[in-house]
């Protein structure tokens, strides 16, 4: 879960990293009285979970009430990126005498953390990485030591900083550690990470990313969420403790195992590239490796109330769970969805006791509402998927299919 920047801001500050007062406000109204508590300058800052606010305008300074509210109503509504500003911070302004780059993440490939840290901050960190590499330092940081005050002194020795600055830095370098540690992160980053005129140092704009595996020891993480720019089929999805995510085609998409899902996923598309108007998945919804008539039929019901959706392709794998027990759960599903089930549905089984599943739901075709459709291969349930999403299925093909002849 990515947090937006007040929520990261108020996060470090409960750890004791400086950083400057602020509020949100959603009206022009609250921007005014936010900015007038705190004093002139303010900066109105838009709140969207991604990066170049700057360069589209959605970072200004306001120097009176009057410009305040100006400001605040430029940005509110404001699209960056495909992120529209519902909110907007109102936070003093900095007297900044130099800016940094600093951040801690997961080196997936060596299987520890890193520091990335530079004297040359306020830009992109992937236009100075490209840029100007040289100015960008890579620390590797163990899991079991973390940034204890050895590591944060390399860590600002090997980036060049001043020796009078060196106490203050590495005492936010610490303090940054253990927010990435305690709040279970993958993701802490602080660009700008400001001197101020007075030698202070503060952070000035952070971004924060949780793990969502780590969800069960953070009960209180519960107040991040933002449920208005979720998709509400994801929204359910969770509240269902389904695995899915919304994506842009017309052809649902069913399957147990993150790894089968994604080939699902490709093999849809690709089946869907000469067709018209190249069908391709709605969604990706990883039922797990159970495939119970309940799941089942939460995952079916979810992705049939998506209107982009206009054909269902159910691929299960069975591994330790028979495909015939499977091939039960996806029947009562049906079932249980009785007249839901409206849109053509096609079903493919391999692995364990296939061929009995594949009976079970020969068995039940004829008592099941709507267009049914059972497929030998992903290939073959695939291409049958995106032609009947398309609208091109053939009776004879449907019959094929049928027939298992995919």
């Amino acid at each position: 879960m990515d947090l937006y920047e007040y929520q990261a801001r108020d996060v470090f500050e409960s750890y004791g990293v400086s950083v400057m007062r602020g509020q949100t406000a959603t009206t022009v109204a609250e921007a005014r009285q936010v900015a007038e508590e705190l004093g002139w300058p303010a900066v109105i800052k838009a709140q969207v979970k991604t990066g170049g606010r700057g360069k589209a305008g959605g970072v200004k300074l306001a120097a009176t009430p009057e410009e305040a509210e100006d400001l605040a109503g430029k940005i509110l509504g404001m699209d960056i990126k495909g992120h529209t500003v519902h909110t907007v911070m109102v936070t003093e302004a900095a007297d900044i005498a130099e800016e940094y780059y600093f951040s801690i993440l997961v080196d997936r490939s060596e299987r520890q953390y890193l520091a990335m840290c530079s004297k040359s901050g306020g830009m992109d960190i992937e236009t100075l990485a490209r840029e100007h590499p040289e100015k960008l330092v890579r620390v590797p940081i163990s899991p079991l030591v973390g940034i204890d005050d050895a590591k944060a002194t390399e860590i600002v020795t090997a980036v060049g900083f001043d020796d009078a600055d060196h106490a203050r830095l590495t005492a936010i370098l610490k303090k940054l550690w253990e927010v990435f540690r305690d709040e279970d992160a993958t993701l802490v980053e602080v660009n700008p990470l400001v001197k101020a005129g007075d030698g202070s140092i503060i952070a000035l704009d952070g971004k924060v990313t949780l793990d969502d595996n780590a969800d069960f020891r953070h009960p209180e993480r519960e107040k991040y969420r933002d449920v208005t720019s979720v998709d509400p089929l994801e929204r359910k999805a969770r509240e269902e403790g389904l695995n899915y995510v919304k994506l842009d085609g017309n052809v649902g998409v069913i399957g147990n195992g993150a790894g089968l899902m994604m080939s699902t996923l490709d093999v849809v598309a690709y089946a869907g590239e000469n067709l018209p108007g190249k069908p391709a998945p709605a969604n990706f919804l990883d039922i797990g490796g159970g495939a119970s008539a309940e799941v089942m039929a939460s995952g079916l019901s979810l992705i049939l109330s998506d209107p982009d959706v206009r054909s269902v392709f159910v691929n299960v794998y069975g591994g330790i769970t028979s495909c015939e027990q499977v091939a039960q759960g996806i029947v009562q599903a049906i079932q249980l969805l009785g007249e839901r089930a409206d849109k053509p549905l096609v079903l493919r089984l391999d692995g364990n006791n296939a061929a009995g599943g594949r009976q079970v739901l020969r068995k039940a075709r004829e008592r099941l509402a709507g267009t049914v459709v059972i497929a030998t291969t992903m290939d073959g349930g695939a291409r049958m998927a995106a032609e009947l999403a398309a609208g091109v299925s053939t009776v004879a093909s449907l019959r094929d299919a049928k027939e298992g002849k995919n």
